[in-house]
């Protein structure tokens, strides 16, 4: 059953003269209930944009999108993880992680009590005191990791979360939220330039063209669940990543194609 349906999202920046810009062109796909959905694509196809219309971030210019299958109607119906934390510098670990649930009026002795079983399954344990300043990047990003899930909204969306912290950080980071997404069964809509993060994490790839962003395929990943970093090694994995690959060098090469028909 679709949670989400993106239908001819069109998002164009400018007032349609010869200065505006084409981000999105038509876009459209579903986001299945309790899916791990992956939006892959090269730099400046849109996905960015793409996941703040559908948090209400950004207002399309053509076509809408609607949530389906509301199980909870008190509940924030989308949340974003954006790729630099966003956290407020004034409020400790768990402040942070409780804010959505204050925002909502839930009580502060319950908010306190969801707050610190999202502190011991980030692993934030002993840094419930601490400040965004005293926090490496990688534990930021388990704090907004953990203030989403708690505010526990019917989406969760996450923009290239990992995008800012080192590769080792990154690659631990990965591995948590399997096993959280595991023992949660969350929908999700992931939007990665990575394409092993995309075949590691997702149910299905969406994979967006080179600006204008257009959906250029979309394809299920079969990799067993539940999964491990060592996937990445079996041989599933890697024709996906070709797949994937292939697709996406194709949108290279129209780069370098138009480069060289500019040069003539």
């Amino acid at each position: 059953m679709a949670k989400v349906e993106i239908d001819g999202i069109t998002k164009i920046w400018g007032d349609f003269s010869c200065d505006h810009v084409v981000a999105l062109e038509d876009v459209s796909f579903t986001i299945g209930s309790n899916e791990f959905l992956c939006i892959l694509g090269p730099s400046g196809s849109g996905k960015s944009t793409l996941l703040h219309i559908i948090r209400g971030l950004e207002k399309a210019t053509r076509g809408k999108v609607t949530f389906c299958d509301v199980v909870d109607s008190k509940k924030p119906l989308s949340n974003l993880v954006f790729q630099e934390f966003a956290l407020f510098p004034w409020k400790n670990v768990l402040e942070n992680i409780a804010i959505g649930l204050k925002l909502r009026g839930i009580p502060n002795a319950k908010s306190r009590i969801i707050a610190e079983e999202y502190v011991k399954m980030m692993g934030l344990n002993g840094s419930e005191r601490k400040y965004p300043h005293e926090l490496s990047g990688g534990m930021k990003q388990r704090v907004a990791i953990a203030r989403v899930l708690a505010n526990d909204p019917e989406v969760i969306l996450m923009d290239e979360p990992f995008a800012s912290v080192d590769a080792q950080t990154r690659t631990t980071l990965q591995g948590e939220l399997l096993r959280i997404w595991e023992a949660k069964r969350k929908t999700v809509a992931f939007v990665t330039h990575s394409i092993e993060e995309a075949i590691l994490l997702g149910d299905r790839i969406v994979v967006l063209s080179k600006a204008p962003g257009r959906v250029k395929d979309i394809f299920m990943n079969d990799l067993p669940r539940p999964r491990s970093l060592e996937d990445r090694l079996s041989d599933s994995f890697r024709q996906l990543y070709q797949r994937a690959w292939e697709l996406i060098k194709e949108e290279s090469d129209k780069d370098e194609g138009e480069s060289l028909s500019f040069g003539k």
